[in-house]
């Protein structure tokens, strides 16, 4: 039987990834049993069953005692937090997107579409609502916590074996196959501010010993409750959750605070009305009644800010079940099962809608701003004519947002060995289901006749100050409840095998087959009443199905003792398109502490239906410059002003059917080493190249466009005269294409100390550091720079993509005793939205914001946990987060995190801390 010694063990946990479980494993040991026999285990990205866990590959293990020693509540929440994750993953706080109610992970910035998420290493249904309209993902919340055993993250780009779709990489999460006993685990958590409390409790329960009882049953439940965290509740929290932030030097008019008068004045809650004459805006009186805010507009508005009704956090509950059951049918047959259901209620509380929405359907846009007058009948219009308003609906209520999605998945599966071969085979059904409803929504046709047709039943609308004069009767035509149920489900049959071949100079030649075939469904309908524009709300829906077959193969090759080759070739056949992608990579250990590693491997992605069917349309929104109203970033005479300059605009995505898949290359080139025998290194430089991107026309370019909806406060030229088509910018059409490409590439260091301390106990030291040197998309006219800027923000809610972000991990045990602690570090972002252009936010002065460099602040926390083994069966175990409770830097331009960036949301909630316990009945 092979044999290892210490130093190949360590050596080959680090080519697996795992360096941060390499010094915690026995391995380092001063007196370690070397003549162990190698454990046979299958690590994420290759079939093949190893007699080391090493690959050339580098993939991140993280272990369940990592994951309880973080003190995060759930996966999304740990997993967001890795070096490796970046901009366009989902945090659970930005409830006012798309896929509201839903978690996800971005591996390099790339995008939830482009990063595959399995469960014990199958695919799961994607979340049934996707992201910006477009970009399919598996939502993480589904998954739950406390059975995981570990976490596998392939970072080296597509799988051959997975998935040639797995553009950015893999997250492979992989739950407890057994357990025998009772354990109880439950915690409760606050913040400094005793708010934002949550509870949970899970139950995990197993009987039966695969060896003595030939069987085994593993059942598991957790609930999990979260309470909503409004806005308004960090109002002494410096900036944190402040709309407006003139008190930091900045404009009135930013992106939470409305009710100012400009050409085109924003939403009031008393409502604001034109002078069919002059052209003038004035506001009707009682704003003191609707705002708070004592420094009112200088031009007679009445500001007002989205912290009077905004969530930062939504109120979630959620209930995880999962089981497992298997039976040892005999020596060489398995047979198993898999069952799994949880359901997720979220509502995010957002402020009240305006009357005067863009609205986008198919086939129409209604610009409300021109079209919705207030008769000059009406008793609060003091011109005698018709003219036009802006009314934000204060007295309708502010809108909730709420998401209720039920997850379900069945797995039905044998393995064994027979003839040689260890093999595997299954079938999976999971299935989403979303019910989404906003709440105070519009009746657009009654609102017109409500205020502008005196024949009408509902008129006259009071409105502002004199909104207590309506009936119960006008309320309960104009309020609408919109509602969605979609669903998506995916059914999977797959197959694999494995097997040592002949003999080579290093050992046995390894093979690996395997293939399935997988069908996806998704039926997202758009919010009832969007689909003719008779809401407030835009057509957001898609519609479609795919069918995938694939097989693939997989060597693993040692040519010698020192060099190890492995090669994977996947081929993959769509309904309209065929792919073969390959994968290799090269292993050489010239001496046992030390070894290179390298990978070429290539991706291919068709596009999906929200992507290519004609009848799937969507509406985002995203920050802009106006090219024409605020030409090199300073309002144009005529009319221009600062809110021009960061204007927030809908863009209108429709499917293409047209479009070809995207394809990618991805390499990686890497040295692990262990200098001393307590010291592990892995050092790895990445390059993923993405061409044939399926995107929407970028905002920037789509801006410029003839085709933009404007409204027609035109700008005055120097002849007195206005000037065609230079009014605010409402909507650009930005149809979904095949841009040029997106390269990303950069550097993971993953460096570990092991400390004796003799009657002190031991204790680790683990920095986990990723680089960012470059991130770059082209489109036809521009190539883009985001690495170290606030953008891209048509893809990351402006989030930004710094080029460093950092852990450093340590960990003390002593007798009963763990302690361990985290520091987190993002790098600063050049305030800009990419390399070369202009400070994108300035202060009210007109100098650059942040503090006048045009730069946001780096942002560091620490995080600790402590754990007591009361007995053999009672853990105790606290964590505190965000201990020294740093405050997020004031950022201004994210439209995720309210003046603050959704990275940072720890500085916004502050210093938490959670207390809890777990029981095992042996």
């Amino acid at each position: 039987m092979m044999m290892e010694t210490v130093l190949s063990r360590s050596v080959r946990l680090m080519f697996a990834g795992s360096v941060a479980a390499a010094l915690a494993q026995p391995a380092f040991a001063q007196n370690a049993d070397t003549s162990a026999a190698i454990q046979r285990v299958e690590i994420t990205g290759s079939s093949i069953k190893r007699a080391s866990a090493e690959t050339a590959s580098p993939v991140q293990i993280i272990t369940a005692d990592e994951l309880n020693k973080s003190g995060k509540t759930t996966v999304a929440e740990f997993l967001q937090s890795l070096t490796v994750d970046g901009a366009g993953s989902l945090p659970t706080g930005f409830g006012s997107g798309f896929a509201a109610g839903s978690t996800a992970i971005s591996l390099r910035g790339l995008g939830a579409t482009s990063t595959l998420v399995l469960l014990n290493g199958r695919r799961m249904a994607p979340f049934a609502r996707a992201d910006d309209g477009q970009k399919s993902f598996t939502d993480l919340s589904t998954i739950p916590m406390n059975i995981v055993e570990r976490i596998e993250v392939l970072k080296d780009g597509a799988s051959s074996t997975y998935g040639a779709d797995a553009i950015a990489g893999v997250v492979n999460i992989i739950l407890r196959k057994d357990f025998e006993g009772l354990s109880i685990k439950a915690d409760t958590g606050a913040s400094r501010y005793s708010d934002a409390k949550q509870n949970n409790i899970a139950v995990t329960y197993g009987k039966g010993n695969l060896d003595d009882d030939k069987y085994n049953v593993v059942f598991n439940v957790e609930y999990k409750k979260s309470d909503e965290l409004a806005a308004s509740d960090r109002k002494d929290r410096g900036w944190i959750g402040h709309g407006d932030i003139r008190p930091w030097g900045y404009n009135q008019n930013t992106q939470y605070v409305g009710g100012y008068i400009t050409s085109n004045p924003s939403a009031s809650p008393t409502g604001t009305l034109r002078d069919p004459k002059t052209g003038n805006w004035v506001s009707l009186p009682g704003c003191a009644q609707f705002s708070p805010i004592v420094k009112q507009d200088a031009n007679g508005g009445c500001l007002w800010s989205q912290d009077q009704f905004r969530d930062l956090q939504p109120n979630v509950e959620a209930l995880n079940l999962y089981t497992r059951g298997t039976l040892q049918v005999n020596s060489d047959l398995q047979v198993y099962t898999e069952l799994g259901y949880s359901t997720r209620n979220t509502s995010f509380m957002l402020a009240p809608v305006s009357a005067t929405p863009t609205v986008t359907y198919p086939g129409h846009i209604n610009v409300w701003a021109n079209d919705l007058l207030m008769s000059g009948k009406h008793p609060q219009n003091p011109f005698g004519a018709d003219t036009r308003l802006r009314y934000s609906e204060f007295d309708l209520g502010p809108s909730n947002h709420i998401a209720n999605n039920d997850f379900s998945r069945i797995v039905l599966g044998a393995k064994g060995s027979h003839f040689g071969w260890d093999w595997d085979a299954g079938y999976t059904h999971s299935e989403s289901k979303l019910y989404l409803e906003w709440t105070n929504q519009l009746n657009m046709k009654v609102l017109k006749a409500a205020l502008g047709d005196p024949t009408s039943q509902y008129f006259p609308y009071y409105i502002g100050s004199q909104a207590y004069k309506n009936p119960a009767s006008l309320y309960a035509a104009l309020r609408v409840n919109a509602t969605s149920d979609s669903t998506t489900k995916l059914d999977i049959v797959d197959f694999k095998a494995s097997r040592e071949l002949f003999a080579l100079p290093g050992g046995n030649l390894g093979l690996a087959i395997g293939g399935e075939h997988r069908r996806e469904k998704l039926d997202n309908p758009s919010l009832t009443g969007s689909e003719d524009g008779s809401t407030n709300i835009s057509y957001v829906a898609a519609k479609g199905e795919t069918r995938v077959s694939a097989v693939y193969a997989e060597v693993l090759a040692p040519v010698t003792k020192t060099v190890e080759v492995t090669g994977a070739l996947r081929y993959d056949h769509y309904d309209n398109f065929n792919s073969t992608t390959p994968k290799l990579g090269v292993k050489w250990t010239p001496i046992k502490s030390f070894a290179l590693r390298g990978t070429y491997t290539e991706g291919f992605r068709a596009p999906g239906v929200a992507e290519s069917n004609l009848s799937s349309q969507s509406t985002g929104n995203s920050s802009v410059q106006d090219p024409v109203r605020c030409p090199g970033g300073k309002p144009a005479a005529g009319g221009g002003t600062s809110t021009d300059c960061q204007i927030t605009i809908g863009a209108i995505k429709v499917g293409n059917p047209n479009l070809a898949p995207e394809k990618s290359k991805g390499y990686t080139l890497g040295m692990v080493w262990d200098p001393l025998n307590d010291t592990s290194m892995a050092l790895d430089a990445w390059k993923i190249r993405r061409t044939n991107e399926i995107n929407p026309l970028s905002y920037v370019e789509a801006a410029t466009l003839p085709t933009a909806i404007r409204l027609d406060n035109n700008l005055i030229g120097a002849d007195g005269k206005p000037i065609p088509n230079t009014g605010t910018l409402l909507v650009t059409t930005a149809p979904y294409q095949n841009s040029s490409y997106t390269e990303v590439k950069g550097i993971d260091l993953d460096l570990k100390q092991r400390l004796r301390l003799g009657n002190y106990g031991k204790a680790t030291l683990n920095l986990v550091w990723s680089h960012v040197a470059s991130w770059v998309r082209a489109d036809k006219n521009q190539v883009f720079q985001f690495a170290g800027t606030h953008g891209n923000c048509d893809t990351s809610d402006c989030a930004g993509t710094p080029k460093d972000k950092i852990n450093l991990i340590g960990s003390w045990d002593l007798g009963n005793w763990n302690v361990a602690g985290t520091v987190n570090y993002r790098s600063d972002m050049k305030n800009i939205r990419y390399e070369g252009a202009i400070c994108a936010v300035t202060f009210a002065n007109g100098q650059p914001a942040p503090n006048g460099a045009c730069r946001l602040p780096s942002f560091t926390t620490l995080d600790l946990s402590t754990r007591y083994n009361w007995s053999k069966s009672l853990q105790l175990y606290a964590s505190m987060n965000n201990v020294l409770d740093k405050i997020a830097p004031l950022d201004a331009l994210t439209y995720g995190g309210m003046s603050f960036n959704p990275m940072d949301a720890s500085g916004a909630t502050g210093r938490y801390v959670k207390l809890g316990l777990q029981y095992k009945f042996n």
